[in-house]
Parts: C-alpha cells; structure tokens; sequence
C-alpha cells in the first residue's frame, strides 16, 4: 500500500543524532537528517526530542510523513533490559513527542541501544551473537534476539573503558610527562602532545634539534649522514575507519560509539561521544571523533585539537633522544599540567590519533600503548565465552576498516576462532528494526 510504506530509523548518540528514511517494502535509503546529540540519559527530555524531530524532519519531507508506518530508534544510554529503565523511558517519551510534533503517526515505535541497533545494522541483520564497541570507551555485549543479553565493560573513563580512546590520550600524556622527569624513555608522543595542547614551542623536546634542523641540511642530504636516530610522527591522519565518531575526527563515538557505546559517551553521564567512534561534525575524513564520537567515536564535537597541526612534527626528522635540558622540561610539565586539568578528562580521547600516528612511524612507546590497548578490548570479548566461530560485530572508531587496533585484535581473536565485522553505526540496523517492527521481511544484506 502506498500510501503507508516508509520506516524511519534513528542512530542517536552522544555527539549527533541521525535519522534515515527508507522503504517499508526493501529497506531502501530515501532520506537522511542528522541534528545534535541524543544521549537518552545525558541530553534532557525537552532538548533529546528538539534533537529528534529535527533530524527525522530533514529526513522526512512533510508531504511523505503521513506514509511512515513504523519508527526505530537506536539510543545511547537506552536498553529494554527492564520496562522502567530510564534511559528507555526517556528515549520513548522523546521519540514519541518528536513524532506527534511532525504529525507522523507510525503504528509501530521502538526504542532499543545503540549498540543493538549497530548489531543489526550487519549484513543479514543478525539475531544472535556479541557486538563490541571501541571508541572512546568500551563495552562488549552478548545479543540473543536482538536484545542485550549480557554486558561486559562500559563503565566510563572513571572505573573502566581500558583500551578506548579516552584511555589511549591518557596513556599519551602519561607517557609525555614520564619523559619529561625522566621515568620513561623517548617518545615523539612527548611533541606531538605538547604541541596539541598549546606548549610553548621554546618548551617542547625537541625545540633544539629544530633550530639545528633549520640551520644544517636533513641527514639524508649530508654526505656522511648526520644526528643519528632521525625519525618522527609521519604525515597527517587518525583512527581512520570509524564511521565517523567515533566517534572523535569521532570518534568515536561510541552506550554508543562516541561513548563507546558505553556509558561513556552514548551510554554514560560522562558522554562525549564518537560510535561515530561517534560521528561528530568535525570528524569529516574519519578518525577517532568519528566514532569516537562519540567519543567516540567517536571523539568529540568540542574538538579544539588540529591534529595535523599538532602532528606537525610528524614531518619533521626528529632524534629519537633530544637534548632536553632540565629547565625546559621544568617548563614542559608547567604548562601542559593546567592545560590538562582545564578541560573535562574526557577530551583526552581527542589525542588518541597521535598515537596511532606515532605507531605508524615506529615509535615504540606509542606502539607498546596499542598493544596494550589491543589486550585490554580482548578481556571483554573473553568474559563473554565466545563461542568457535562466533560472530562479532564491531563498531567504533578504534576498530574501522583502518582502525589502530583492527589488526591487533583480529590478531588475538584468531587464537578463539573468531573474526570481527564492522558496521559505521546504527541507521542500517535501525532501519531493519522498523521494518521487522512492522511486520516486514526479514531484513537481508540488500536491504542494508
């Protein structure tokens, strides 16, 4: 029947909240909207259901409203693990003032996670198996009818989310201020941090070696060589994959992408978001704050950090050991403490992409910190006793086709069995949600 074959999902997390319009009959795309964050236990009521009804007015032009038969919502800090959640009181009371306000009368309204509304948005819309989000936090499900089953993780940056975005930045300046009293080794995360975080160049390790650069040809160009152990970040980039947030650009961003699809972003009071890991606005191109939002991405839609500004050093051919004099290391800690303590911790998951840009180029404390990031995303994964063959999918700017960790823990995975897939966010498996809502075919990789 024509005049009653649209559906309209919603992916809405904690950097950006969208919303697809698509065929009851195929799940065919016909329109998208994407408005601000929609984090069910972070945004209030009255702003979550401003957020929503502009997304689905951009995505649903006013003549076709009256066709829309069937709505599905994918939310960060909602679930149906009881009928008096909040997180799920507040998404369906939002959803469902949203949708009065337009004038659309579905038949059908479903409120479910973010992460279980990415879990179907994998091709053939799986009943069954484990979703893992890495984007600024971290958190792993086991999905049985395309409902939570089992949660793993998701604890937000304060007591858990080990090896998500928030907990990589952290561990970047962890590893910066180290070198600079001497703890730890040399690392390029010590410029590239300072850098990003405003440092006096006059401060920063290799302030020297950079006059020494400017006055004296690279070493490739000297007859005989030059300052041994020249190195650096590598050119521009970040968590790349991630949808977005991811997202943080996001994350991350991901209870959800930004969050991690954890209460950390999409799932937490803590939210920040990137699944797009975390989409953000400003993570056009990919990175961390796409999924990150979203934190996670993720990682976040305040980013103030130029990452290509702040990997400037990457083109620069650096000595693995600079000569940093006490009183400039002084000044390092000095200034990059309070610009540390000024913002909110979570925007720390903003310098998860100087570390995957530092292990691009070999530096082996950047790579240490991804490696243990990578061991961190397996305990979820192992307290859910997957199964041989299990399927997971994946979501989060961590874990995108070009994802930092990607490699890292496929390559874990492999000693169980199991392989990830990755899905940018939740529209597609919300979409499927609405159409199965509506009592539609069961949703195949077509209709995604």
């Amino acid at each position: 029947m024509r005049d009653r074959d649209l559906v309209v999902g919603l992916d809405a997390g904690g950097t950006r909240t969208r919303a697809v319009l698509a065929s009851a009959v195929d799940g065919r795309v016909l329109g998208q909207g994407v408005a601000g964050p929609g984090n069910a236990l972070t945004v209030p009521v009255p702003l979550l259901t401003d957020h929503l009804a502009e997304a689905v007015a951009r995505a649903v032009p006013e003549a076709d409203r009256a066709r829309v038969v069937a709505v599905a919502g994918g939310f960060a800090g909602a679930a149906e693990t009881a009928p008096d959640e909040p997180g799920r009181l507040n998404a369906l009371a939002a959803l469902t003032a949203a949708l009065r306000r337009l004038g659309i009368a579905a038949d059908s309204v479903g409120v479910s996670s973010d992460i279980e509304a990415a879990f179907a948005s994998a091709p053939g819309a799986p009943v069954d198996g484990l979703a893992l989000v890495a984007g600024t936090g971290v958190v792993a499900m086991r999905i049985r009818d395309r409902r939570c089953a089992v949660t793993v993780g998701g604890d937000g940056w304060l007591l858990g989310d080990d090896g998500g975005g928030f907990w990589i930045g952290r561990s970047a300046v962890r590893a910066a201020l180290r070198m600079a009293d001497g703890r730890g080794g040399p690392t390029t995360l010590a410029d590239a941090v300072g850098r990003a975080l405003g440092v006096p160049s006059g401060a920063l390790p290799y302030a020297e070696e950079r006059l020494y650069a400017e006055e004296r040809p690279y070493a490739e160009d000297l007859p005989h060589g030059g300052p041994a152990g020249l190195g650096g970040l590598g050119g521009e980039g970040g968590l790349g994959g991630a949808g977005g947030r991811d997202g943080v650009g996001s994350p991350s961003g991901a209870g959800g992408r930004d969050g991690v699809g954890s209460p950390i972003g999409e799932g937490s009071r803590d939210g920040v978001g990137s699944r797009e890991g975390a989409e953000s606005p400003r993570s056009a191109g990919g990175g961390l704050n796409h999924a990150l939002g979203p934190v996670s991405a993720d990682a976040s839609a305040s980013a103030s950090i130029s990452i290509s500004d702040a990997s400037g050093s990457a083109r620069e051919r650096l000595p693995a050991e600079p000569e940093w004099s006490p009183d400039r290391r002084a000044a390092y800690r000095m200034h990059l403490l309070p610009a540390v303590m000024a913002e909110p911790p979570i925007h720390l998951a903003r310098l998860a992409p100087l570390v995957a840009e530092a292990a691009r180029h070999e530096d082996a404390v950047a790579r240490a910190i991804l490696d243990e990031a990578a061991d961190h995303l397996l305990e979820p994964v192992r307290a859910l006793a997957p199964h041989q063959g299990e399927r997971i999918v994946a979501t989060g700017g961590l874990l995108g086709p070009e994802g930092p960790l990607t490699a890292l823990l496929s390559e874990r995975l492999k000693a169980f069995g199991l392989t990830l897939d990755w899905v940018a966010d939740g529209c597609r498996g919300a979409v499927a949600l609405a159409r199965l809502g509506h009592g539609g075919p069961p949703p195949t990789s077509r209709t995604t």
